[in-house]
Order: C-alpha cells, then structure tokens, then sequence
C-alpha cells in the first residue's frame, strides 16, 4: 500500500470546468457538495484506503524561526497556503492507477448549479523509507 496527498487548490491548478467560487454558491449547492465529499469519504472509509482529510479554513499565518529572542516573520512576497489550498486527503491505496482514479472521482464532486466541478487536484505519494542495502 502506498499513501498518497490529495490536495485541494484554491488558486495554482489549471482552472476548472465549472469555476465559480464557492463563496458564490447557493446553500443548498455547497450542502450537495459537502455531500459528496462525506459520501465518498465514507465509501473508501469501507475499502480502508481512507486515512484522513479535512477542509481549511480561509484564516492561516505563516510563522518561522528567526534566532533566540526574535519574534517569528509572520509575511513576506509569498503566496499564503490559505489562498492556495482549500483542503487535504490521505488515501492508502494498492496502486498508481487507483489513486489516479480516486483523484478523479473526487473531482466530480458537484458545485454552481449542481454541475461536477472537475476541479485539477494534486497527487502526490508520501516519501519512503530508502532501502537499506545489506552486503
């Protein structure tokens, strides 16, 4: 089993098909949305290739180490994660190709006018463990 980040862009990915802020949806589309996103939750929960996700609040700071007794940088000419990403899963899976095909299935989740998104979400496995060469 390999895990995987699948991270939900705000801004950074190419633009969706269907790409109305969901800040201008109607309640009952984003409730639609939320939906689909706790059914397919609970779906792959049943398979075990569930690990966790969660959506992000638009509020963050950045913060950094700057030297003892400095207070840490909270800005700069960065892009903030808040305005780029919108939420996170962890899926386990067996191979490349069924991520590939979660990644796909979530981004049909419904937005304005009850239509699929088809949003760009970004794969990315989790680092492992070098091998270890015994001689």
């Amino acid at each position: 089993m390999t895990k995987y980040l699948l991270l939900k862009h705000y801004r950074g990915a190419p633009a969706a098909v269907n790409d109305v802020p969901m800040d201008q949806w109607a309640p009952e589309e984003v409730s639609a949305h939320i939906q689909y996103m706790q059914d397919f939750t609970a779906r792959i929960e049943e398979t075990g290739e569930f690990v966790d996700g969660q959506a992000l609040s638009p509020e963050g700071t950045f913060v950094r180490y700057d030297g003892e007794g400095r207070p840490p940088v909270t800005d700069g000419p960065f892009a903030e994660a808040k305005d780029l990403i919108a939420g996170w899963m962890v899926i386990d899976v067996e191979t490349y190709e069924r991520a590939l095909e979660l990644a796909g299935e979530l981004s049909a989740a419904p937005g304005a006018g009850g239509e699929p998104i088809h949003e760009w979400l970004e794969l990315r496995p989790f680092m492992s463990e070098p091998e270890t060469v015994t001689e």
